[in-house]
């Protein structure tokens, strides 16, 4: 009888313990968007971050040349470049999001719009400095 009380003790123990290790999350249908869900399967993820995207364009070559070079917002060049700006920020994202642990990546602040909120870690900073050493790498084999 005690081996028995012992190993319920220690199943239950194990199983709190295995329960406590990571929190599954999911976003009800009626409030996914699927405009800010940029990486990531939002019907059940466990580490979700979140991302400026407006930050992540303005940190892109294309993006600063439009700014270093003062190029109109009305002309053709500017939407090129911003078309361009954008799809490099979301290649950034998505490859982020296959290197990285996090199974969830949101533009910022639509996770703790939610009901009820979804807590996500800021990850803008670490997706702007893996597209910069892409870029670097990028330019170290064009040399």
């Amino acid at each position: 009888m005690r081996n028995l009380a012992h190993t319920m003790v220690l199943v239950l123990l194990a199983i709190g313990l295995t329960g406590a290790a990571a929190v599954a999350y999911s976003i009800p249908a009626e409030q996914r968007d699927p405009q800010k869900i940029f990486w990531g399967e939002p019907s059940s993820f466990e580490k979700p971050g979140e991302v400026d995207y407006q930050e992540v364009i303005k940190s892109t070559p294309e993006y600063r040349q439009i700014t270093d070079k003062k190029i109109g917002k009305g002309t053709g060049k500017y939407w090129i470049l911003l078309s361009k700006a954008s799809d490099r920020a979301v290649q950034a994202i998505s490859g982020f999001g296959e290197d990285a642990e996090f199974d969830l990546i949101a533009a910022r602040g639509y996770l703790e719009s939610l009901t009820p909120a979804i807590p996500a870690e800021n990850i803008t900073k670490l997706i702007i400095k893996s597209m910069d050493s892409e870029e670097k790498k990028g330019k170290d084999k064009s040399e």
